[in-house]
């Protein structure tokens, strides 16, 4: 199967491009001309957020000037971490239903087939955290989630990170099996995995990493795999917080030996998304990066 490559637009809002932001039409342009194939859809401010297209017809136009551009919407980034549910009581959680819903019928009046959530609540962990209380909180919502996704067709995807809670591996595969929706599958970041698995940022109680890194993670995922971002790691984290999504070639992952993992994983999907987050010139090093996995994917036989 042929690798399409498409990239998160959130990166061109956060950080450095949060008081100047690129506009959606320069971002589609650009893209298209770039040949990329696709995008995911940041549902940030002043891109794909809901309210910014408040009917259908709104969105319709949405997908045609991406669509004119030979752009696809592969995968859709909710805008919820204004709703930190698993520790704010039923209000929180009210809103943040609300909130996910307006977001999947964002997906739907767009024909978007994923949507990307977390557990919004931050780490590192409060001294009166009650683990299992909140543990089960997350776990009922993620069913809830995933079954109105399903019902509206739409893949639920959550992407774990080191600044948010249960970031640890094996909490990351009993998430999964504990929601036990198989419209539940995980969004695997590669500089997530990194942090998440490999150098254990920001864990709870006894720190859990693995050996065999990278691969051995996502061995442990075979079969849970909905979506997927590429981008290297530096070993840091941003803003003491999330992993820092360095450019390719400046830290320390081995593609080369990660993809196939993945694909090998149950991986099915052809499309794999780049992540500049945060990373502060990322309109200028995009072409850079769709260029080192423009060169990548042959040689990986995709």
């Amino acid at each position: 199967m042929k690798a399409k490559l498409s990239i998160g637009t959130w990166a061109y809002t956060f950080g450095k491009y949060a008081d100047n932001p690129i506009s959606m039409e320069e971002v589609a342009e650009r893209l298209g001309r770039l040949g990329f194939d696709g995008l995911s859809l940041g549902g940030f401010k002043p891109h794909g957020h809901p309210d910014l297209y408040p009917e259908r017809k709104d969105r319709k136009k949405l997908v045609k000037l991406f669509k004119k551009q030979g752009l696809r919407i592969n995968s859709y980034a909710a805008d919820l971490w204004d709703y930190p549910f698993a520790t704010g009581g039923k209000e929180m959680s009210d809103k943040f239903e609300e909130a996910f819903d307006r977001s999947l019928k964002m997906c739907v009046d767009c024909g978007i087939p994923i949507i990307r959530f977390d557990t919004v609540t931050q780490t590192p962990y409060s001294k009166d955290f009650d683990y299992d209380r909140v543990w089960g909180t997350v776990v009922e919502m993620f069913k809830k989630v995933a079954e109105r996704a399903k019902k509206a067709g739409v893949l639920a995807t959550w992407e774990f990170e080191p600044g948010y809670i249960f970031n640890k591996p094996s909490e990351i595969v009993k998430m999964v099996r504990d929601v036990g929706d198989d419209n539940f599958k995980l969004l695997v970041d590669t500089c997530h995995v990194q942090m998440c698995a490999v150098q254990g940022a920001y864990q709870w109680g006894e720190k859990e990493v693995l050996a065999g890194g990278q691969v051995e993670f996502i061995q442990m995922v075979n079969g849970m795999i909905g979506d997927v971002h590429l981008i290297d790691s530096d070993n840091t984290l941003h803003d003491n917080h999330t992993s820092t999504h360095a450019p390719f070639g400046d830290g320390v992952i081995n593609f080369e030996e990660v993809i196939p993992a993945i694909v090998k994983a149950g991986y099915g999907s052809e499309w794999w998304t780049i992540d500049l987050c945060f990373w502060p010139n990322a309109w200028e090093i995009t072409e850079g990066s769709k260029k080192y996995l423009d060169e990548l994917f042959p040689k990986l036989g995709m």
